[in-house]
């Protein structure tokens, strides 16, 4: 009896109250509830970014007061042995040459032994495409204090130009580097950390941006013409660099007579100037 009464004392089951809604009423529900229940794909998209931005968000939070003092001091040790590393790399190169650099030597100049080097770098290819980035940097700042800006654009084109292969003749490992890194093309993608690759990519498009501002301002003062000014930026670096090996070479082969090859001595000053005269007939100069 007493069951009875607590059973006739409750209220109508929730299958009563889904029974009492009207039909039209209770398919709109059922959508509602799918559609609460089970998140769209831009709704996955959207939790599953806001959970790695918190996530990430937690992992670089700054730590609080000693913490936060030792992991920057820790961080400071690291990019200073980085920068003595790539700068005893590009001492090597510059005295014997990329070939004959071996990691065992760049860790013997730095005081560390060979371990340490892959503490920092994914492998070779990534501590020689950084040295390159050191030498980009003083490129860079060779092409600007060479270039002209009250000049004529041919004549600035013709400066930097100049002030490139100079650049080059003076850091023969700054071209081989140059070359390597241009054979491995997509492969190298596989061989950088994204951070090394990026520091690559930012060293090159600085450069190139120096060489693409006087190209556009030829292309105002109609001095040059020029579909694409980027891709012969690229171009121009690629010629040069295949120019300074050329050059680095001092030989140039030639027919003496029909098929007699002989080699003969080649000037520095002589690819120079070819090369001043082949970047200004790839942008094409109006006569």
């Amino acid at each position: 009896m007493a069951r009875r009464r607590r059973e006739a004392g409750r209220g109508p089951s929730t299958d009563d109250n889904a029974a009492s809604v009207r039909p039209g009423r209770r398919a709109a529900c059922e959508t509602l509830e799918s559609l609460v229940s089970t998140p769209s794909p831009a709704q996955k998209c959207n939790s599953e970014l806001h959970t790695r931005t918190i996530s990430r968000m937690s992992e670089n939070a700054p730590l609080p007061g000693p913490g936060r003092q030792k992991r920057s001091a820790a961080a400071e040790r690291r990019r200073e042995r980085e920068d003595r590393i790539i700068a005893a790399t590009r001492e090597l190169f510059d005295q014997r040459g990329v070939r004959d650099a071996q990691i065992e030597d760049i860790a013997r100049a730095v005081g560390v032994n060979r371990a340490i080097i892959y503490r920092h770098f994914t492998g070779k290819e990534e501590l020689f495409a950084l040295t390159e980035v050191d030498y980009l940097k003083d490129l860079e700042a060779r092409l600007v204090l060479a270039d002209d800006p009250g000049a004529a654009p041919p004549e600035r084109l013709r400066l930097i130009t100049e002030a490139f292969v100079d650049f080059g003749i003076a850091h023969p490992a700054f071209v081989d580097c140059g070359v390597t890194i241009l054979r491995m093309g997509p492969g190298l993608l596989d061989e950088l950390s994204s951070s090394a690759l990026f520091r690559l990519g930012k060293g090159m498009t600085d450069c190139l941006a120096r060489v693409a501002a006087v190209i556009t301002a030829g292309q105002a003062s109609g001095d040059f013409e020029v579909d694409d000014v980027d891709l012969v930026a690229n171009m121009l670096y690629a010629l040069g660099l295949g120019g300074l090996q050329l050059a680095r070479l001092g030989v140039m082969v030639r027919e003496a007579g029909p098929g007699v090859p002989v080699v003969t001595p080649l000037d520095v000053d002589q690819v120079k100037s070819h090369l001043v005269a082949s970047s200004l007939a790839l942008v094409r100069q109006v006569a």
